[in-house]
């Protein structure tokens, strides 16, 4: 081993990249590699989202319809059938209000409820929901149970 043969251990450098504007007699002097004038070539440069090179973009070509209604409520929906099935597990005997409904995981502490009316309910309940639908309803009180409206 001696000077002219000396190199760093194996896996110890890693640094690859093009030394860019370091003189002509690198190579990579001048323009640095990115050619000449053009947004690409300045630096600070970067691409738009959706940008298609000056031609009118997709997001602008296609019509827009509709809108956006600011005071719409969003309800999670609970059908009857999981309610039953709440009933057959032994969770609730009587009574399903909002805690046993989030403790349940059937909706969060943020989100208002409507009962839905999919399914068929055999127990007698007193279910406490922000809304209900009118099949949900009667379905709940032909059961002997009975709907409360928060």
């Amino acid at each position: 081993m001696n000077l002219s043969n000396l190199q760093p251990a194996e896996g110890s450098t890693h640094n690859q990249n093009k030394r860019l504007g370091r003189g002509e007699g690198s190579g990579k002097g001048g323009t640095s590699a990115r050619g000449h004038k053009g947004a690409k070539s300045r630096s600070g440069y970067s691409k738009k989202i959706g940008f298609e090179g000056g031609q009118m973009p997709l997001q602008r070509r296609v019509p827009k319809f509709g809108f956006t209604n600011v005071n719409r409520k969003e309800y999670q929906g609970i059908n009857l059938d999981n309610l039953q099935l709440l009933v057959d597990n032994g969770i609730v005997t009587d009574t399903v209000d909002f805690t046993v409904i989030v403790e349940n995981r059937l909706a969060t502490k943020n989100e208002m409820v409507k009962i839905l009316g999919r399914g068929q309910l055999k127990a007698k309940l007193k279910v406490t929901a922000h809304k209900f639908t009118a099949t949900a309803k009667a379905a709940i009180e032909a059961a002997g149970g009975e709907a409360v409206t928060l």
